[in-house]
């Protein structure tokens, strides 16, 4: 895997460094509800033609994970804002 990185001039690979930085600082920088949303498009950057499929919890199982993620956030950031706003779709 990744083997076709070994002919890749300077440029190419300063210009995918480049690509993948801004896949992940458009993943880091979701906030609020796009939190909570599928992110294939950070899966797309890899070269590997996929389409994972996620395995979806059943409701009850799902919301647990929710709480336990929104109680993650107050334990490991507590000093980021917090805001009531609703989701929009």
């Amino acid at each position: 895997m990744d083997n076709e990185l070994d002919g890749w001039s300077r440029e190419q690979l300063i210009a995918e460094v480049k690509r993948l930085r801004q896949g992940i600082r458009e993943h880091r920088d979701s906030t609020g509800h796009d939190l909570c949303w599928h992110h294939p498009a950070l899966w797309g950057l890899l070269p590997e033609q996929t389409d994972p499929q996620p395995t979806v919890p059943e409701w009850p199982v799902f919301i647990q994970g929710c709480i336990r993620y929104r109680q993650s956030l107050d334990e490991q950031a507590p000093q980021l804002p917090r805001t009531d706003q609703h989701y929009q779709p």
